[in-house]
């Protein structure tokens, strides 16, 4: 069997490649990492319980004496585990440095005394390039964030490299564009409208809601992540994009359609602090490889709507029982715009 390690299982691009993992490859073993933090939920993986070929570990990537036994077990690492949302590091930038840096120096210093290890996933994101006001990055670019998210991924981007530089640690990085799909905590501007459109609360949009960002089912990021490892060329970074570039009020309103919900739902409030204005992508060198994305967006942004429509058990107790979420939520949004 392949030992397989995946951080940040519990999650939601994380929880997506579990499953995929395991019904892909019958002969990989997948062992979970997860803090369980806010968005790290033990529901996503709870119909893998009685999966003799995974198993779910509760610790922390910064924790070494977690950590580093399990990547030392493993062929195959793939490192979702990260503080992820935007908005949060706005309010608190210390978590995100201290998980998405230095707990990924846990675990790259621990590759490097990996005997059997073939492949170390560093999942990235485009945002580490910056605004792109015209044209699409790509790998080569210079990077260029401009929140303190993007600078915590960067910083993880960039030491992930250098453990393949300096010592060999067989690393490929992974930028991708925004995921959507089933069983993302209702934090994110897609889960978030879905439930409260759902509820008829209103839609909070930043600014003038003309932000750019491009859209890549998580399935279709979970294949990339699969093809890469077989055929990634360590030390190489490979874009992920779905090719589905929509403002941020274009996406709300056909989430609002697909919910048969009035415009009048959408409420502009303050845009944030160093809000990207465009996200783009060139994903040719990934192509080449011989992946494209396969979910149509239309299609794709109906299935997620209907996966929250039909699953309330999953995100309802979240707005409803979670004290933390509604203070986050009041604090992030009750300025007008």
């Amino acid at each position: 069997m392949v030992e397989v390690l995946v951080t940040g299982g519990a999650g939601f691009i994380g929880s997506n490649f579990v499953h995929h993992a395991l019904d892909a490859h019958p002969d990989w073993r997948v062992t979970t990492l997860d803090k369980l933090t806010y968005a790290g939920r033990r529901e996503n993986l709870q119909d893998l319980d009685a999966n003799s070929r995974h198993r779910f570990v509760h610790g922390d990537i910064a924790d070494p004496a977690v950590a580093a036994p399990l990547v030392r077990a493993a062929e195959i690492v793939v490192h979702f585990a990260a503080e992820t949302h935007v908005d949060r590091s706005l309010l608190s930038a210390g978590e995100f440095i201290r998980t998405d840096v230095h707990g990924t120096f846990v675990l790259l210093d621990a590759a490097r005394e990996a005997p059997r290890l073939r492949c170390f996933v560093q999942i990235s994101t485009d945002e580490v390039y910056g605004s792109v006001p015209e044209g699409a990055s790509r790998e080569t670019d210079e990077l260029r964030p401009r929140n303190p998210y993007a600078a915590s991924k960067a910083g993880a981007d960039r030491l992930a490299y250098s453990y393949w530089a300096s010592y060999r640690v067989p690393v490929v990085i992974t930028r991708a564009s925004n995921n959507y799909g089933p069983r993302q905590y209702p934090e994110k501007i897609v889960p978030l409208f879905i439930t409260n459109a759902i509820d008829d609360q209103p839609l909070p949009l930043y600014g003038d809601g003309l932000n750019v960002r491009d859209w890549l089912h998580v399935d279709d990021h979970c294949r990339a992540l699969d093809l890469l490892i077989a055929r990634g060329r360590p030390g190489e970074t490979y874009n992920i994009g779905g090719g589905n570039a929509v403002t941020n009020l274009e996406l709300t309103r056909r989430i609002l359609d697909r919910l048969d919900r009035p415009a009048s739902l959408i409420r502009p409030v303050a845009d944030r602090p160093g809000h990207d204005r465009r996200y783009s992508l060139d994903t040719a060198k990934l192509r080449a490889l011989g992946w494209e994305p396969r979910t149509d967006f239309e299609t794709g942004l109906s299935a997620t709507v209907a996966w929250y429509a039909n699953n309330e058990s999953w995100w309802r107790p979240i707005r409803k029982d979670s004290e933390a979420y509604r203070a986050y939520y009041a604090r992030q949004y009750t300025r007008p715009g």
